[in-house]
């Protein structure tokens, strides 16, 4: 009888721990990517090369200047996010969208656009519609507060070229250069 309480004991804590976390969501596959973005938010707008790790739930981000100098370096694992800005000053949140909402005023979905650079909804959000080309690739979709566009560079592309996402108060353009899927 001990027994039995305990695996129910066990088995009750599992259920309320995963209530209390929501669905669970299969991890991103892993990537390089270097790119452009381009951000409008209120009267004001940055651009920045960008280079992004995605791996094994850490992103590491770095926003560079047009002569190579980093501008921001964003890291985020399952401990939360820091950004690091050029003159080294550091801040830390929860998470990569809380930090650049309270650090650069402009909410960074990056949790989304980790699906959003492969052609494809992101799982953690609610999607509203979706339209597709002939080929069957996404062009446009909504999820959550945002609508995103997708723009592939030749008519095979598995993978879109540009993703435009607009919502949360900010317009996003997200360049893809180059892309590495990573094991």
């Amino acid at each position: 009888m001990n027994l039995m309480f305990r695996c129910c004991a066990v088995l009750c804590a599992a259920f309320v721990a995963a209530c209390a976390t929501g669905p669970t969501v299969a991890p991103a596959p892993a990537f390089d990517l270097a790119g452009r973005i381009g951000v409008r938010f209120q009267d004001r707008s940055f651009t920045s090369s960008v280079l992004w790790k995605q791996h094994a739930g850490s992103d590491e981000i770095w926003l560079t200047a047009p002569l190579g100098k980093t501008i921001a370096h964003l890291r985020a694992d399952g401990d939360g996010a820091t950004l690091t800005t050029a003159d080294q000053r550091q801040y830390r949140a929860g998470s990569i969208e809380s930090l650049t909402r309270d650090a650069l005023g402009w909410r960074f979905p990056v949790a989304a656009m980790r699906y959003w650079v492969l052609g494809q909804p992101s799982p953690g959000m609610a999607l509203a519609s979706v339209e597709r080309d002939q080929a069957g690739r996404i062009t446009q979709l909504k999820q959550d507060d945002w609508q995103v566009a997708f723009s592939y560079a030749a008519s095979a592309a598995a993978r879109p070229a540009r993703v435009e996402a607009v919502g949360a108060g900010a317009e996003i353009r997200f360049v893809i250069d180059e892309f590495t899927p990573q094991p």
